[in-house]
């Protein structure tokens, strides 16, 4: 029989290959070289050379631009190609200067937090007020960890579910950074994991988790902004068998183009702890997640494989 090939990924187990620790030390010097320098940077600078650095991966990326194009021909089929093209080129520049934004937070200090509506304050707190914590659904919309950082200075006692980045080194960079906002981790593939998610709803805090991106755990095709995608079904799980409310909270459009934090409830209280009750609240957070990134499309990850496999997964 043939032999099945080695784990190469540290989350898993892994190790990796000569090659690949020569790369990733590489790219690790590189990184932290780049934070060095752009800690002395001010906010505005940051900005600037994060759209430059978004229209520069735009340019160079081709793969990455080609799955963007596709996700939003997809998507949005009403759009002509220089429509296409231009929102996509509006999205790297869009992520580009967040990413300067959150570099910014390392540094002399990042941009301002975001305001809560007063409807959003009122969903938690109700949600909270039921005393079996809160899950809660968020997305890779614009600055999303921002929204996390503004949601704990407004008081709300958020513990953010994450995974581990291949390289254990720029997971130190991520908990420094949520730190920095005062946003606890729950890290997905650590022993304590289920430990640490059970006590934070039964604390009554917010479990958040992103659930916009394919990720590698378990699964089930659910419609996402109009098309079939593999969505996590843990999310969904855990709010029924612990009868947590759902709430799904992103950034929003507020008055004057400034952005806000939004937070929408969504109902589960008709829904059994079953595999069916599980599909269906997937599907209605996919729903309300797909309304509100089609609300902000420049700010959204088109480049992310979200309908398609990418290689090597």
């Amino acid at each position: 029989m043939p032999r099945a090939p080695l784990e190469r990924d540290l989350r898993t187990g892994g190790a990796w290959t000569p090659l690949q620790r020569a790369k990733n030390d590489l790219l690790w010097a590189l990184t932290a070289l780049t934070l060095a320098t752009a800690r002395r940077l001010s906010l505005h600078t940051l900005r600037v050379l994060g759209r430059s650095l978004g229209a520069m991966a735009h340019t160079l990326a081709r793969p990455a631009r080609r799955t963007a194009l596709a996700n939003v021909a997809r998507v949005l089929p009403a759009l002509d190609l220089r429509a296409r093209r231009a929102l996509v080129r509006a999205c790297f520049a869009t992520l580009g200067e967040v990413l300067g934004e959150t570099v910014a937070v390392l540094g002399r200090g990042g941009p301002p937090l975001l305001d809560l509506t007063p409807e959003a304050r009122a969903t938690i707190d109700e949600a909270r007020s039921e005393g079996r914590g809160v899950v809660l659904a968020s997305a890779h919309l614009g600055p999303w960890e921002r929204v996390a950082a503004s949601l704990v200075a407004a008081g709300v006692p958020l513990v953010a579910l994450v995974r581990e980045s291949y390289d254990p080194r720029l997971s130190c960079i991520y908990e420094r950074l949520r730190n920095a906002g005062g946003v606890r981790v729950i890290w997905r593939g650590t022993p304590t994991a289920t430990a640490r998610i059970v006590r934070t709803l039964r604390n009554g805090e917010l479990l958040g988790v992103p659930m916009d991106l394919r990720a590698r755990v378990a699964s089930i095709d659910a419609p996402f902004m109009g098309h079939e995608a593999p969505t996590a079904l843990g999310p969904a799980r855990i709010a029924l068998r612990v009868r947590a409310p759902v709430v799904v909270a992103t950034v929003a459009p507020g008055n004057h183009e400034a952005l806000v934090v939004s937070a929408t409830r969504i109902m589960a209280d008709d829904l059994r702890p079953d595999p069916a009750g599980a599909r269906t609240l997937t599907t209605r957070i996919n729903d309300e997640l797909s309304r509100r990134i089609l609300a902000l499309p420049h700010a959204w990850v088109w480049m992310h494989p979200r309908w398609t496999a990418p290689t090597g997964v």
